[in-house]
């Protein structure tokens, strides 16, 4: 798998980044810096959450990418949320599919506000789901290709050029002795110029936050990698055979026990359900017209999940719209929220179900999904139909270079 050895690589730059901050950090006491100031969870992952049952309406939105004013101006026109950015939703359910970092400039404020909203949400009866994606697997293996300047500026505090230079002290003696004993050359001034413009200001705390004891790190670890409600499995990539093979429940305890277990350089990552590439985080098979992958193979998904349909985020279809395939058993939610020069032509959405009424919300309009989306469907009879459901394998690209 490509991105494995790139997440090796990035992992060997980032941990001794963290590890030189910790030193520093522990040195002086300045325990804000791990702390980030981020609200204090108030509401940990329900064990049931793979067998939740609702009258209530349910409420999905997907990659998020730091995109916070869309963000919130969809789940105001999803009326979860007022003006004041409150949770208005009573005992309606909201899933968020992951993806809420990386890119964008604001995904701070959308993690802040998540963590707000699943506190006050739970007070009213209702629930948030804010599941993992492969962005936010990626910031927990300290993984930053795709981290954006404002997301460092976000973390930039007084003590940030202390904090740099510190590092950048401990890091340079380290290599200078690491020369010495091999008797090479080093040279300062180089290495310098590199440090310097690959760690911005904020990008040691925006590591430190994401560390397994600080509140940002400590939340996404307590997320879920998929959620069943009324017989709907929600999740960010998608399932594979073999991932589905697991069950919603087991997923869940693996993954989350993969975060504490597996490192960025470990020879299995790329095998990993967090990391590996047919993994509930990455897998793009239901939607992007991967061989082998049709009706047969989807009626085989839901049934080891105990699910009538699946939605996913990740892959964003053509025309930015929310899309179903396979008679409504796929639906894809992810249409390119951030915009701008990674999916220019994007919009905010969110995906409604209540009863059987499934409702694609987009500002200033609704759209019902046709009758097919709405109701159960029956498991079909005799031989796999060979093309009929699977989805043209037509996707909005994101920026070359980049990880969806």
């Amino acid at each position: 798998m490509a991105h494995g050895n790139t997440f090796r690589a990035s992992h060997r730059l980032w941990s001794a980044c963290a590890a030189a901050g910790a030193l520093w950090v522990c040195s002086v006491g300045l325990s804000r810096a791990e702390s980030a100031a981020a609200p204090a969870p108030d509401q940990t992952v329900s064990s049931d959450s793979c067998g939740i049952v609702t009258t209530e309406r349910v409420v999905a939105v997907g990659d998020v990418h730091g995109a916070f004013d869309r963000f919130v101006a969809i789940l105001r026109e999803a009326k979860l949320i007022d003006s004041r950015r409150r949770w208005i939703g009573g005992r309606a359910v909201f899933v968020q599919t992951g993806d809420i970092l990386d890119r964008g400039p604001d995904s701070r404020k959308v993690l802040d506000l998540l963590m707000k909203l699943t506190g006050e949400a739970g007070k009213a009866g209702g629930q948030v789901h804010a599941l993992l994606g492969n962005h936010e697997a990626m910031r927990l293996f300290g993984v930053l290709r795709d981290a954006g300047p404002g997301e460092y500026a976000a973390f930039r505090s007084p003590d940030s050029e202390r904090l740099r230079q510190r590092y950048f002290d401990l890091l340079l003696e380290d290599n200078v002795t690491r020369a010495n004993d091999a008797g090479t050359e080093f040279d300062e001034r180089a290495f310098a110029a590199r440090f310097f413009e690959t760690t911005p200001l904020g990008a040691l705390e925006m590591q430190l936050a994401f560390g397994p004891k600080a509140d940002y790190g400590r939340w996404l670890r307590e997320r879920d990698a998929m959620v069943k409600i009324n017989g709907v499995v929600f999740m960010h990539g998608g399932a594979s055979v073999s991932t589905a093979s697991i069950g919603c429940a087991d997923v869940n305890v693996r993954v989350r026990s993969e975060l504490g277990t597996v490192t960025a350089a470990d020879p299995e990552l790329e095998h990993s359900l967090i990391m590996g590439s047919d993994g509930p985080l990455w897998y793009r098979g239901l939607v992007d017209g991967t061989p082998g992958v049709g009706e047969a193979e989807v009626q085989r998904i839901l049934a080891a999940l105990g699910a009538r349909a699946i939605v996913v985020g990740h892959t964003v279809p053509d025309r930015f719209r929310i899309r179903a395939s396979y008679g409504g058993r796929v639906v894809q939610i992810d249409t390119g929220m951030l915009d701008g020069e990674f999916y220019p032509g994007g919009v905010p959405s969110a995906l409604e179900i209540h009863g059987d009424v499934w409702t694609a919300i987009y500002e200033g309009r609704r759209e019902v999904l046709q009758p097919s989306v709405t109701r159960m469907v029956p498991k079909p009879q005799g031989g796999p139909s060979k093309a009929s459901g699977r989805p043209a394998a037509r996707v909005a690209p994101a920026r070359a270079g980049k990880s969806p």
